[in-house]
């Protein structure tokens, strides 16, 4: 995991496609006197299988890199570019990750802001003020419950700029299209993506007959045609209508997946 040597940020000048408004959402939290400020997105919402991912991402104030924008908008070769740069410049990072099962059990609003949620515990310091992707905050007892052994984390501290109260509860600010409008989602944007596409190609070697490696989970006609010849993997949401569609068809002649559950 990276680390910032010294504390040292590069540079101060504004994004070339963020607005001054949009980058005036950190600046207007710092000038409200909050000290640490976590942009947080997720990936994956809309995918048939695989997890839902999540990142938090602290960045330096004044830090500028015209790279960085919504992870939708950039190729693969460009995010696995900016993702390790973004972790070595963050004074903090984190992921959080939910299952297929998980989303299947509590449906997949509530895993995208349980991912979230996951990935906000692993930040030190703890931000006071996060800028959410999306309409919707974290629910406050997700933010109180420990996050799962499987979330990775980095941390660069540096004390003369954060000092914060270890079990305060951040105030949450939810911004549609955020992703699109600010630097620190944005840059949790890509920091999601790299890492959930690095997920699918490892699962692709796992299970290679649905091609996890090109679609990432996306539905796809050969998403699609695969799920109809194999029948969903391990990993498929069951609560997705392609999958469920194809169990309830085959529900009375009997499954014909490559992985039958008993």
């Amino acid at each position: 995991m990276g680390r910032i040597r010294g504390g040292k940020v590069e540079g101060s000048l504004l994004l070339h496609h963020l607005s001054l408004e949009a980058k005036g959402l950190e600046e207007e939290a710092y000038s409200r006197g909050f000290r640490c400020i976590a942009g947080l997105d997720e990936v994956g919402r809309g995918t048939w299988a695989g997890p839902v991912v999540a990142a938090a991402v602290v960045l330096p104030p004044g830090i500028s890199n015209p790279g960085i924008k919504d992870s939708k908008l950039l190729t693969p070769r460009k995010r696995e570019t900016l993702a390790p740069w973004i972790k070595e410049k963050a004074v903090t990072w984190g992921l959080g990750v939910v299952g297929s099962e998980e989303i299947d059990r509590m449906n997949i609003l509530n895993a995208s802001l349980l991912a979230m949620a996951h990935a906000f515990l692993q930040l030190k310091p703890v931000p006071d003020y996060l800028l959410i992707d999306g309409p919707h905050k974290i629910p406050l007892d997700f933010l109180k419950t420990e996050g799962g052994k499987q979330q990775k984390t980095s941390v660069n501290l540096d004390p003369h700029v954060f000092s914060l109260t270890a079990h305060a509860l951040p105030f949450q600010r939810a911004i549609k299209k955020g992703d699109g409008l600010c630097l620190s989602i944005a840059a949790a944007s890509i920091v999601a993506k790299a890492a959930r596409d690095q997920m699918m190609v490892e699962y692709d070697r796992t299970y290679p007959e649905y091609g996890f490696g090109r679609h990432k989970g996306y539905g796809s006609p050969l998403h699609l045609a695969t799920l109809s010849r194999y029948g969903p993997s391990p990993i498929h949401r069951r609560s997705f209508k392609p999958v469920r569609q194809y169990l309830a068809d085959v529900d009375e002649v009997g499954p014909a997946s490559l992985f039958r559950q008993g």
